[in-house]
């Protein structure tokens, strides 16, 4: 029988002589995707993927190779069962979202130069939702609920709904420990600001910015120098971002908490409570 467990503070979904790893297939796809596109050079204190030698570009080739193995792994465990079609469609409606959001991080650059006037909260918001927030958390946990015969559409509705709070909770957490975190902890130098995404700090330090202010962002958000980084860390700080960031968090995790008081339909507290309890406060 498959059960709703949580072991490294996601839900995982498990049977006794087997392991799922379909979840984990497809987030590894993603990433080997994504530090393609960004230019990364480190995932997780490791060189990413495509940075060793004998790899480079071959490296598309294997996050293909990845991603279909996800459907093999279900097909293997899962065909039998009820649950299979729903979690066969949930992967290839999360997999296009998140290719959605990867789509509008990639164009909030054009030429290399970010487009400043596109950084709004708005936009932000949706990026979070469809690159991270659908992938990271509601997949997860709507697999979990469909293996533990868990059908019900409500109850679907109110955790994807809860589940998305929590994942632009997470990835502004991620933006400001990509240009705060100690990277001996994080395991990855933060890219953000060389990169020119559209991350939280961004958005906020445009919204607070004095004229003066928005044209040293013109001039150094999205180069690579060390000295531009430095210099928009800077003006982060000199907005107090930093404190701005302590606030939210802590207002955030109370809303979040509150909201997984009030839902129902047979949706246990406690697997909510756990994932926040995981990622509240981390420093990586």
């Amino acid at each position: 029988m498959y059960t709703l467990e949580n072991q490294t503070g996601f839900p995982v979904c498990k049977e006794p002589g087997t392991s799922l790893t379909d979840g984990i297939n497809l987030q590894t796809y993603l990433i080997v995707i994504d530090d393609i596109m960004d230019g990364s050079k480190m995932r997780r204190g490791a060189p990413a993927w495509y940075t060793h030698e004998d790899v480079g570009l071959q490296a598309i080739n294997d996050g293909i190779l990845i991603e279909n193995s996800v459907y093999s792994v279900l097909r293997k465990y899962v065909a039998s069962r009820e649950c299979y079609v729903p979690i066969v469609e949930l992967f290839h409606d999360i997999t296009l979202k998140t290719a959605m959001g990867q789509c509008l991080d990639v164009m909030s650059a054009k030429d290399g130069k970010p487009q400043l006037d596109l950084f709004t909260m708005n936009r932000y918001s949706r990026i979070v939702k469809y690159k991270t927030g659908y992938y990271s958390f509601q997949l997860p946990v709507a697999t979990a609920m469909y293996l533990a015969d868990m059908f019900d559409e409500e109850q679907h509705r109110q955790a994807k709904t809860l589940l998305l709070e929590i994942g632009e909770f997470f990835q502004i957490q991620d933006d400001f420990l990509d240009c705060f975190g100690d990277s001996a902890v994080t395991g990855k130098t933060g890219t953000d600001i060389q990169e020119g995404k559209c991350s939280w700090l961004a958005v906020v330090a445009l919204q607070r910015a004095t004229p003066a202010q928005r044209k040293i962002m013109e001039e150094h958000y999205g180069r690579p120098e060390e000295e531009s980084v430095r210099i928009v860390r800077n003006l982060y700080e000199e907005l107090s971002l930093p404190s701005t960031y302590a606030v939210y968090e802590e207002e955030s995790f109370n809303i979040i908490r509150t909201q997984v008081h009030q839902i129902s339909k047979g949706l246990p507290h406690d697997l909510f409570f756990k994932i926040m309890k995981r990622i509240y406060k981390r420093d990586c």
